[in-house]
């Protein structure tokens, strides 16, 4: 909702907010996942332009630290034209954004661009702002979504006696003032469109929005080339009622009060690789504690934990590899997953001539990180 929604309104991420993300609580986090974009570039063939399009990007935590590591390999960087695009509806969460990236040197643009706003990084990158991925200019492009997906609205759906039935919001008429649940009485048009006729679970939750998106990813990356990495809460199409709600870091009825918490559900990765309809190839989703194990964050602490030499810092190491990598916290239910042209899995002449072509370089993260 424009003008109560709670991007709009709130927005919380971080310690004084409703809830953390990786970002906020390792600055590893984000350099792992720079290094990754440099890995997939190299592997691409060192393209000219680089476009960094960020969809939903928070307080601008995870660019900062991308942007810090493209800053170190600057050398490697040094003949290509970097950009970052951001993707933010929230005018709050983009002067948050414009405040840690460029230091608020910003500028609004007029009404009929694309891109609202735009200033210029601190490491001396242009940054454009937009309200929408369609206004993105297009080009060789790398796409982030972290924690973007499960932000997003869903449908719910229960199977009964009767067939599927919608799970809809109604008021009480028990209590005024209070919303429930209640089962649509018939088929709901969303109810004949979403469900698949070989799905077997008893509850499903689509994001017809996300399926959109990603849409327009595959579609975006089969013409210009790039990738786009996918971090999340979510299962691959195993999971039922993942809907709920964050508030204080505390979980909250996402019924009451609307508006006021942040409310996710588990991203369901299968039926994003179905909506990618074949344009792009899929890898994942992995688990979040393989993916940043295969990208080097081992290695990438031991360094840290020699370079510090005051115990609270060692400890905040420790404790935050500990949240990212425990399969009990961040571990296990966040994911990774990939969307990639066909060619960087498969050489399109391979079929022919096995033989004539090199091996194509792994993808980090999906397999280990070779650092040459």
């Amino acid at each position: 909702s424009p003008s109560q929604g709670y991007y709009t309104r709130r927005g919380g991420v971080g310690e004084s907010g409703d809830f953390i993300t990786s970002p906020e609580i390792s600055q590893v986090f984000g350099e792992l996942i720079g290094i990754w974009y440099i890995s997939e570039w190299m592997a691409m063939g060192k393209p000219s332009t680089f476009q960094l399009v960020e969809l939903g990007p928070g307080r601008g935590t995870l660019t900062e630290d991308i942007l810090r590591v493209f800053k170190q390999l600057s050398s490697v960087l040094s003949k290509c034209d970097v950009s970052v695009h951001l993707v933010e509806v929230s005018p709050k969460l983009s002067e948050i954004q414009a405040a840690m990236l460029t230091g608020g040197k910003v500028q609004q643009n007029p009404e009929d661009e694309s891109a609202y706003m735009k200033g210029i990084s601190k490491t001396g990158i242009p940054i454009f702002w937009y309200r929408d991925i369609q206004d993105v200019p297009p080009g060789y492009s790398f796409y982030l979504a972290h924690e973007f997906f499960d932000a997003l609205p869903i449908h719910k759906f229960q199977r009964t006696d009767k067939g599927w039935r919608e799970v809809l919001v109604d008021i009480d008429p028990e209590v005024p003032e209070q919303l429930r649940f209640v089962l649509s009485p018939s088929r709901t048009p969303a109810t004949q469109n979403f469900i698949q006729p070989e799905e077997t679970r008893d509850h499903v939750e689509v994001c017809p929005e996300a399926g959109v998106i990603v849409q327009r990813l595959a579609s975006r990356i089969e013409r210009d080339g790039g990738a786009a990495l996918l971090a999340d809460y979510g299962h691959d199409g195993t999971k039922t009622d993942t809907f709920r709600g964050f508030r204080n870091h505390k979980l909250h009825d996402v019924l009451s009060a609307p508006g006021t918490a942040d409310l996710t559900a588990d991203v369901d990765f299968s039926y994003l690789r179905k909506m990618a309809q074949g344009k792009t190839a899929t890898l994942g989703p992995i688990k979040q504690r393989e993916f940043l194990k295969n990208m080097g964050i081992d290695l990438r602490l031991q360094v840290l934990l020699q370079n510090s030499s005051d115990t609270a810092t060692r400890e905040q190491l420790l404790h935050s590899y500990d949240m990212l990598m425990n399969p009990e916290k961040m571990g296990d239910c966040f994911n990774f997953f990939a969307l990639l042209p066909h060619h960087r899995l498969v050489h399109p002449d391979k079929k022919d001539k096995p033989e004539a072509k090199s091996p194509l370089p792994p993808v980090a993260g999906f397999n280990e990180l070779l650092l040459k």
